[in-house]
């Protein structure tokens, strides 16, 4: 009786909004930090004298870690629980921040601010974001809308508290302080209290338990690969990279693109502060227009994702501060509607059964347009000593991601047609045989 009530289904609140306060800590510490990487950008290429295009592998390798981190991540969920990944994901960041610090040389700085804090980044992110989709069903767009919000509310106090520790101590010093802040993870994971139902095992014998601890990982990633089958997840895979790409090239060029026209320091940073808020305001707006249902996710996520790259473009036109205030709340606003959809657009397209699988391959697949984007844009930026080069690289990318979010849902649709008429058919099949008989 007590197995069977354990499965009877999440909560749907209770605890769960303990597991959501705990993601919202979760988000901040890990992808809050990650968009405030422009902050030390120039300190780190006036330190060491390298071109843009070099110092930008720093955080490429960053993106790329996280979104390769993210099927070992599942894995590791699978054959442990999420608690103890997510502590896991917190000592490797902050053991990333923390020997960064010691300013060994650039190489360094992609061992540790790369591949550790990327790492890390993934090992806390996806298991958090796993949780919440677990312990919900009913409330999962609002407590999604709500977790993620934390790292829009963090990098809002990030951008000018960061501005200030590398002030006050140099960059060295604020990783050194990022890294103690992240530590906070580890107490983040020990407030995930893993539900029953997310074992995957049947049995609650000791040889069941032994099946759930060993065959799980192999049996997710043949299920991974019987998915890439799929032409609907294949061509979104290919909005991950081109949207990837375009995703991760503002954040860090809108500082030395504000920097360049004359600004102040802490005015640059400001922007970054205003982006988090309009970023913040896009992902509780369009969660709340999805759950209307007035347009299909995918249709909606075209729209969004569209407007975004024509902002992109937009963008270097702007010359003094409130142009860029203006533009960067456009652009922050419809980041966040991106954010609010291209997730749980995955259950539109795989089902619900499927999505754990399918968000590792996305995640994958994505760090491929992730590691990419920002060196490329560097390069531009050397080749034309203008950052606005940057910008129409992003703008270009997205507005190419979404031609394929396009002809995702028109296959989701005529799926769904196809199987609404093999149902019929089968129902008038069954009518006709009962009236014979």
């Amino acid at each position: 009786m007590a197995c069977s009530s354990s499965r009877a289904g999440p909560p749907d609140g209770g605890y769960g909004w303990v597991v959501v306060a705990s993601a919202f800590f979760v988000m901040g510490l890990t992808a809050a930090v990650l968009k405030n990487f422009g902050l030390f950008f120039l300190d780190i290429q006036s330190h060491f004298g390298v071109p843009t295009s070099t110092t930008s592998w720093v955080t490429s390798t960053t993106i790329a870690m996280f979104h390769l981190g993210a099927p070992l991540a599942s894995v590791l969920t699978i054959q442990f629980s999420q608690r103890v990944v997510i502590i896991v994901g917190g000592l490797l960041a902050a053991s990333g921040m923390l020997l960064a610090s010691l300013d060994l040389s650039l190489p360094w700085l992609y061992v540790t601010m790369g591949i550790l804090q990327g790492i890390g980044i993934s090992f806390a992110w996806i298991p958090a974001n796993s949780m919440v989709s677990h312990y919900f069903v009913k409330w999962r767009p609002m407590a999604y809308a709500i977790a993620s919000c934390g790292e829009c509310v963090f990098s809002v106090m990030f951008s000018p508290f960061f501005q200030w520790l590398i002030e006050s101590y140099g960059w060295q010093g604020s990783l050194l302080i990022i890294g103690g802040l992240q530590l906070n993870l580890c107490v983040c994971g020990a407030l995930m209290r893993p539900l029953e139902t997310d074992q995957g095992s049947p049995q609650d014998t000791k040889d069941g338990l032994e099946d759930a601890a060993v065959l799980p990982p192999k049996k997710t990633f043949y299920f991974q690969c019987s998915l890439m089958r799929k032409p609907e997840l294949f061509l979104y895979i290919l909005f991950a990279i081109f949207a990837a790409a375009g995703f991760f090239i503002p954040p860090l060029f809108v500082v030395p693109f504000a920097s360049s026209l004359g600004m102040d320091q802490y005015w640059p940073a400001s922007i970054l502060s205003v982006l988090a808020l309009a970023d913040l305001a896009g992902r509780l707006v369009c969660g709340w227009i999805a759950n209307m249902r007035l347009l299909r996710n995918l249709q909606l996520l075209t729209m969004v994702v569209t407007l975004l790259g024509v902002v992109l473009l937009l963008l270097p036109l702007s010359h003094n501060y409130w142009a860029m205030v203006v533009f960067a709340s456009l652009y922050g606003f419809l980041f966040g509607c991106v954010v609010a959809l291209h997730v749980t657009a995955i259950v539109d397209i795989v089902t619900l059964e499927g999505f754990d699988n399918a968000l590792g391959l996305f995640m994958l697949f994505r760090s491929i347009g992730g590691f990419i984007g920002p060196p490329a844009a560097g390069w531009l930026v050397d080749e034309t000593n203008d950052y606005s080069a940057a910008f129409y690289l992003s703008g270009l990318c997205l507005i190419s991601s979404a031609v394929f979010v396009v002809l995702v849902d028109r296959l989701v649709q005529r799926r769904k047609a196809l199987d609404a008429e093999a149902h019929n058919t089968i129902d008038q099949e069954d009518w006709q045989a009962g009236k014979l008989k």
